[in-house]
C-alpha cells in the first residue's frame, strides 16, 4: 500500500531529515499518490503513499493526533478496519478526522496498547511515536507480507520499508553478512529475519513488535505463532468437516479482501489456489472480475505459459480477462528493472513475470488479490509426503497423548532434518568451501542449524508439521511474500493474498497431515474447491509461473551472467572462488539445485543486486 522511513535519535541530537526524505524518494514507486513529512524532538517519519481506502487527504501521512499526542506512519492494510472503528467509536467514544484504516490502527493502540495487535486482520508494517513519554512502538504484521528494515548504531536508529533506502541515506555497514550468504546459498535466496545479506541492515521478523523507551529500554515481543497440534475438540471430524472449515475461512478471507475504495482484481496463472480466489469472489457476487495471466517464450523444450488453464476459469466465471504475452525483447530489459525493484535479491525466476504482469495490472487496477502461500499452507509440496513417511515409521512414542515429547522426539527430528535437507537444500554445507573465498565462509551449517531448531520448537508433532510450520513461517516470508509485495509495489500495485490469512492457517495447521497430503498434495483443498471451480484445474499437473529463459541460460540472458560475474565491482568484492565460477560459465546449465534452479544464475543474481543498488564492496 505504501512505503515509509523514519529516525529515532538517541543522543540528544534532531533527525536527519534529509536521510528520512532521501530514503522516501526512493520509494516513490510504492507510494505514487502522495508524500509527507513529520519531524518533532528526537524522532523524523517519512511517507510516501497508494491510495486504496480513503482517498481524499485526510488519509495522508504521516499522519499525526494532536489531542492523542500519537503520530503514525503506516504501510499495508486492515480488512476490518471498519469493524473496529465502529467498536472505537461505539463503546470508547472515540472521534475520527478521516475514514482510513492508518486512523484506525492509531486510536487502536492508544485504546488497547501494544496487545491491539491481536485485533488486526489484514497485512501491517508500521511505527507509532508516542509525544508526551516519548516511545516508539514498530510492529509487522504475522506472514511479514509488509516488509519493515531496520539499521542502527549508539546514536540513532533508522527504518524504511526498503533495504537499499537505507543504504542509500549512508552511514550503513555494507559488508556481506557470512550467515545471510550461507542462507542464501542454501535456502534459494531466503534469508531470515532478523538477517539480511548486508552486516548493517536488520529485518524486523513476522508477528513481532518492538517497543522502544525514551531512555532506550527495548521490548522485542512474538505476539502470534500457530499451533500445529492436533485439536483434540476435532478428534471426531471427517474429511468434509474439514473441508468444509477450510471453504469458510477462506470464503472469509477472500472476501476480507474485497476492502477497498477502488476496484480489485486476481493475479490467475490458471493453478488451483488463484482459480480458487476467482471462484470465491464470484460465488460471492463479484461480476466481470478483471484478472490477469502472463505467458513467456518456450526455452529448452520447456512450455512458457499455462494460459489454456487460466482460460478455463476466465470462461466459467465471466471475468474480465487479459493475457499478457512476453518475448525475448521485453524480458530481457524488464530483468535489470526487476533487480532494481528488489528489496532484497530474489533468484527465484517468476520474479520478473511478476514485475512484468504487475505493470500490465496496474493500467487497470491498484488492488490485486493472488494465490500465494496455499503450498505452504495446504502441503503442495513434494517434500512433505517422504516428512510424514518419517513419522508414520516411527510411530505412536514419538509425541505421547499428554502432547509432550516421547523417547523418539530426538530421533525424529534429526531424521526429519535429514530427509528436508536432501529435498529443500541447494547445496550442502560441504560445497561452500568450494563456492566461496575463504573470507566469506563459515565454520558452521548455520543452514542446517536453523532447520533443526525450528523443528525442536514444541507445537509440532510430525515431520510434516515441522515442515508446514517452517515452510509458513520462515521460507515463504522471504521468497514468494517478498517477491509479491516488491514486484506489485514497483507499480504502484497492492498485492493482497488470502491463503495468508491467520484465520485460514489457525484452520489448515490443524488439519491432521495425511488429509493435507491425499491427491499427490493439498488432498482436503482440492477436495473442497471442487464444489467451487471446473475439476479440470484441480486435476492439472502442478504448475508455476514459468520463466524457461532464466533456467536455461543461454544468448543474451547468459551474456548479462557473465557480465555481471566478472565486472570490475565482483572482482573487488571477491565472494566466489573464481575456479567455481568458471565452471558452471563453461557449462551453464549443467548445475541445478534439487528444486531445479540455476546454480549459476543464483550466484549471479546476487552480484547484479549488490551492483545495481550500488551496494559496494566493503
Amino acid at each position: 500500500m505504501c512505503g515509509f522511513s523514519g529516525e529515532l535519535r538517541f543522543d540528544g541530537r534532531s533527525p536527519d531529515v534529509a536521510a528520512v526524505a532521501k530514503m522516501m524518494g526512493l520509494m516513490t514507486d510504492r507510494g505514487p499518490d502522495a508524500e509527507g513529512m513529520w519531524s518533532a524532538g528526537p524522532v523524523a517519519f517519512g511517507h510516501r503513499r497508494l491510495s486504496i481506502i480513503d482517498l481524499t487527504s485526510h488519509g495522508n501521512q504521516p499522519m499525526h493526533d494532536a489531542d492523542l499526542g500519537l503520530t503514525i506512519v503506516f504501510n499495508g492494510c486492515i480488512y476490518n478496519y471498519q469493524q473496529l472503528r465502529e467498536e472505537l467509536r461505539a463503546e470508547r467514544g472515540y472521534r475520527f478526522f478521516s475514514t482510513s484504516d492508518t486512523e484506525v490502527v492509531l486510536k487502536a493502540y492508544h485504546a488497547w496498547g501494544d496487545r491491539f495487535v491481536d485485533r488486526l486482520q489484514g497485512m501491517f508494517a508500521f511505527a507509532i511515536h508516542e509525544r508526551d513519554s516519548g516511545r516508539t512502538f514498530l510492529g509487522r504484521d504475522r506472514f511479514g507480507i509488509k516488509p519493515f528494515y531496520l539499521t542502527e548504531d549508539g546514536a540513532r536508529l533508522r527504518f524504511a520499508s526498503s533495504l537499499p533506502a537505507l543504504v542509500a541515506a549512508g552511514g550503513v555497514d555494507t559488508s556481506i553478512d557470512p550467515v545471510a550468504l550461507h542462507h542464501y546459498l542454501s535456502f534459494h535466496a531466503v534469508v531470515p529475519a532478523p538477517h539480511t545479506i548486508v552486516n548493517g541492515v536488520r529485518k524486523l521478523p513476522p508477528a513481532t513488535t518492538l517497543a522502544i523507551e525514551a531512555d532506550g529500554r527495548r521490548e522485542q515481543v512474538e505476539y502470534w505463532r500457530p499451533d500445529f497440534t492436533r485439536d483434540p475438540d476435532r478428534a471426531d471430524w471427517s474429511e468434509r468437516d474439514w473441508e468444509d472449515a477450510v471453504l469458510a475461512s477462506l470464503r472469509q478471507a477472500v472476501e476480507w479482501r474485497l476492502v477497498a475504495d477502488v476496484p480489485v482484481g486476481v493475479l490467475l496463472s490458471g493453478g488451483l489456489d488463484s482459480s480458487l480466489a476467482v471462484g470465491l469472489l464470484a460465488e460471492a457476487g463479484q461480476r466481470h472480475l478483471a484478472t490477469f495471466s502472463i505467458g513467456f517464450e518456450s526455452f529448452g523444450g520447456e512450455e512458457g505459459d499455462e494460459f489454456k488453464y487460466s482460460d478455463v476459469v476466465a470462461r466459467e466465471f465471466g471475468t474480465d480477462h487479459h493475457q499478457l504475452r512476453i518475448d525475448t525483447e521485453r524480458m530481457l530489459p524488464a530483468l535489470g528493472d526487476a533487480i532494481g525493484a528488489m528489496s532484497e535479491p530474489m533468484v527465484s525466476h517468476d520474479a520478473v513475470a511478476f514485475f512484468l504482469l504487475s505493470q500490465e495490472v496496474a493500467k487497470h487496477v491498484k488492488v490485486v488479490q493472488s494465490g500465494q502461500g496455499a503450498d505452504e499452507v495446504f502441503a503442495g509440496y513434494h517434500w512433505y509426503p517422504p516428512m510424514q513417511a518419517l513419522s508414520d515409521e516411527l510411530g505412536p512414542g514419538v509425541v505421547s497423548r499428554s502432547g509432550r515429547p516421547g523417547p523418539d522426539r530426538d530421533v525424529l527430528v534429526r531424521r526429519a532434518v535429514d530427509a528436508y535437507h536432501a529435498a529443500f537444500f541447494d547445496r550442502p554445507h560441504d560445497e561452500m568451501a568450494q563456492v566461496l573465498r575463504p573470507e566469506h565462509r563459515i565454520e558452521r551449517d548455520v543452514s542446517r542449524q536453523l532447520v533443526e531448531d525450528h523443528f525442536r520448537q514444541p507445537g509440532a508433532e510430525t515431520a510434516t508439521d515441522m515442515a508446514l510450520r517452517l515452510d509458513s513461517q520462515i521460507m515463504l516470508v522471504d521468497d514468494p511474500v517478498k517477491r509479491v509485495d516488491n514486484m506489485t509495489m514497483a507499480w504502484g500495485l497492492e498485492a493482497r493474498v488470502p491463503f495468508l490469512d491467520h484465520e485460514v492457517l489457525a484452520v489448515a495447521a490443524r488439519i491432521p497431515p495425511e488429509l493435507k497430503l491425499a491427491q499427490e498434495g493439498k488432498g482436503v483443498l482440492k477436495e473442497a474447491a471442487r464444489r467451487v471451480i471446473p475439476n479440470e484445474v484441480i486435476d492439472r499437473p502442478k504448475g508455476y509461473f514459468p520463466v524457461p529463459a532464466l533456467k536455461h541460460l543461454q544468448g543474451p540472458y547468459l551474456d548479462h551472467v557473465r557480465d555481471a560475474l566478472s565486472a570490475p565491482e565482483a572482482r573487488e568484492r571477491g565472494l566466489y572462488e573464481p575456479a567455481y565460477v568458471d565452471a558452471l560459465l563453461a557449462d551453464p546449465n549443467a548445475s541445478l539445485t534439487p528444486l531445479r534452479g540455476n546454480k549459476l544464475w543464483q550466484l549471479a543474481l546476487l552480484e547484479m543486486w549488490l551492483q545495481t543498488h550500488a551496494v559496494r564492496p566493503a
